[in-house]
């Protein structure tokens, strides 16, 4: 299997020049999948404009610079992915990833201090002793009590992952859109319309302007205020 991809082929949302060069580094197994998802080296190169090019990204990566959800990482194909929190400690900066209403990752600036970030509960299963896990969109897993469901956003520290909050997927909460043409949109939950079909759930949001998605795009990020700093790094 080839560790890179042309230039070309890569998904939309990456914020790259595809023209310069053939070749660019493509994502390992991780968290997120290859179409939802960056690799990290692109995202210290491209993004943060931190380095010039792969092999200075990999050499700070290697000296435990660049910190993933609080944890130093130095797989530089790590998939980042939506609200995944990049920490730079020796310039005292965090950022959180992001998608615009084009759909294109950005980085949005974090205040300093204690950073939290959102995950999205993907399924639950039920392991040994009548335990419940929650699987979760960042990869992670959590072993909960109480009423989760799929579809609820957790508020987690970084970097123990620990449940600070939960906000849950129900009309009059607030999402975001993060896949198809109303990515990066926010607004309020009017109705979530069940599908009897193998086809997804549609929910409808009330914004700036009223529109339909389908579930799998919609990811809560709030009750009435973001619990998250949303816009873009200028």
């Amino acid at each position: 299997m080839s560790r890179h991809q042309k230039r070309v082929t890569v998904p939309v949302s990456w914020p790259i020049a595809r023209k310069t060069h053939v070749w660019v580094a493509k994502t390992s197994p991780g968290p997120h999948s290859s179409a939802d998802s960056m690799p990290l080296v692109i995202v210290i190169r491209d993004l943060l404009k931190l380095v010039d090019n792969a092999r200075e990204a990999k050499r700070i990566l290697y000296e435990g610079k660049v910190l993933v959800d609080g944890k130093a990482q130095t797989d530089y194909k790590l998939p980042i992915g939506i609200f995944d929190v990049i920490t730079l400690p020796l310039l005292d900066k965090q950022y959180r990833m992001l998608k615009d209403e084009k759909g294109m990752f950005y980085l949005s600036l974090l205040e300093s201090g204690v950073a939290r970030k959102l995950a999205r509960v993907e399924n639950k299963t039920i392991i040994n002793g009548k335990k419940l896990q929650l699987n979760l969109s960042d990869g992670s897993n959590k072993l909960a009590e109480g009423e989760f469901k799929v579809g609820d956003s957790l508020v987690l520290s970084i970097p123990e992952k620990n449940i600070e909050e939960r906000i849950e997927f129900k009309v009059g909460n607030l999402a975001m859109v993060i896949g198809g043409k109303h990515t990066g949109q926010t607004g309020k939950i009017k109705e979530i319309i069940k599908v009897k079909s193998s086809q997804s759930n549609r929910v409808i949001i009330s914004g700036d302007k009223e529109f339909e998605t389908i579930e799998e795009y919609v990811y809560m990020i709030g009750i009435d205020q973001p619990v998250i700093k949303l816009g873009a790094v200028r």
